[in-house]
């Protein structure tokens, strides 16, 4: 009997990113992460071909449209975890707000594990800085966790084989 590939648990992944320049080892880890999509725009093409068409094949110049591949685009990655003391991230995005994007686009990746914590499926992005941060609403009657979320955006984002 061949064996059956294990389908892998949503709540056992590891999200990693780390900074250039940081003196942590790991700048976030991350217990929610959505907006892993990547969509393909299609160009339409139109041409006239010398091609006799019609009721009785007495036309010419059928039109012909032909279908392309265009442009890839990514959507925005959204991270959240539990606030934290670490100033990394929020460092990143004030350097970002400052003006300095081009200088803080970073790489990183999504892994997910099996049940046996061995890694199995990897999606790596590209060029990303954050566009946005918020930290969850204060209530001091509260015993929820304080959740910071950092929304990025990505130029690049594809699965790699997990080695």
């Amino acid at each position: 009997m061949p064996d059956f590939p294990e389908l892998l648990a949503a709540c056992r992944f590891f999200f990693e990113l780390q900074l250039d320049g940081s003196i942590e080892n790991v700048d976030g880890y991350f217990m929610e992460c959505k907006g892993f999509k990547s969509s393909q725009d299609t160009i339409e093409i139109c041409e006239v071909t010398p091609q006799m068409w019609g009721n009785k094949g007495q036309s010419r110049g059928r039109v012909i449209r032909t279908k392309l591949p265009g442009n890839v685009s990514y959507t925005n990655l959204t991270l959240r975890r539990g606030l934290t003391i670490s100033m990394t991230l929020w460092n990143w995005i004030d350097s970002v707000q400052n003006g300095n994007w081009a200088s803080q686009k970073r790489d990183g990746s999504l892994t997910i594990y099996n049940q046996g914590a061995e890694p199995q499926f990897r999606l790596e992005f590209k060029r990303a800085w954050p566009v946005s941060y918020t930290i969850s609403d204060l209530n001091v009657g509260g015993n929820e966790l304080e959740i910071e979320e950092m929304e990025v955006t990505v130029e690049e984002l594809k699965r790699v084989a997990v080695v």
